[in-house]
């Protein structure tokens, strides 16, 4: 599947009551942002947050909690059942990114999708509505029944792990640990050459 350029319209007024301001991108090739800072404590920070969450083998759901005009961003972790490799390869990106553009209860903006496991940044699009775990249910059951190859099902690991992010310069921080896993993974040299990532929607963060 050939990248497809990202078209996204920014904008300088996000809406009231704490959600972000989301603005919808076509294409699942584009490589959502550019690199940030690059601070060692922060990474490392990051990195250990990561490697809890996926040796854990219950994850702790935290509610949402949303203050007076502020954004909700969670970064969320999804596994393959038994940690099989099946998300990096083209079809499996279509398949997940459709989902993602028909679950309208909450929206999605940046993302990789590794061999085994995915990262993505999230944000609810009303107030008091479908929570994050049963938005998730509903999502991985679209990728399911439209899944390309019978014999990899089940496809998802049961749970998922979820953070939500404090601030602007957590989203930034976060964002170039995850666009550098393929790299760490020897997957690829340079973050821009892993074809499995982009930008679905701009998630405006708002203090």
């Amino acid at each position: 599947m050939s990248a497809e350029t990202a078209k996204i319209h920014m904008t300088d007024d996000p809406p009231t009551g704490g959600l972000c301001s989301v603005i919808t991108g076509i294409g699942t090739g584009c490589h959502g942002g550019q690199l940030f800072s690059n601070r060692t404590e922060t990474m490392n920070t990051e990195i250990a947050f990561e490697e809890e969450s996926l040796s854990r083998k219950y994850p702790v759901h935290t509610p949402v909690i949303t203050l007076h005009n502020r954004t909700d961003i969670i970064f969320v972790t999804v596994c393959a059942k038994d940690r099989k490799k099946i998300f990096a390869c083209d079809e499996a990106h279509r398949i997940i990114v459709e989902a993602w553009r028909q679950s309208s209860k909450w929206v999605v903006g940046r993302y990789v999708l590794m061999p085994d496991h995915i990262h993505f940044f999230c944000a609810p699009t009303e107030w008091n509505g479908v929570s994050l775990k049963r938005w998730s249910r509903y999502w991985k059951s679209v990728v399911s029944k439209h899944w390309y190859a019978a014999g990899e099902q089940p496809i998802w690991q049961t749970d998922f792990w979820d953070r939500q992010l404090r601030g602007r310069e957590s989203y930034s921080s976060k964002w170039e640990y995850v666009r550098n896993n393929p790299v760490r993974a020897g997957l690829v040299k340079n973050m821009n050459e892993w074809p499995y990532q982009g930008e679905l929607n701009v998630l405006h963060w708002h203090d």
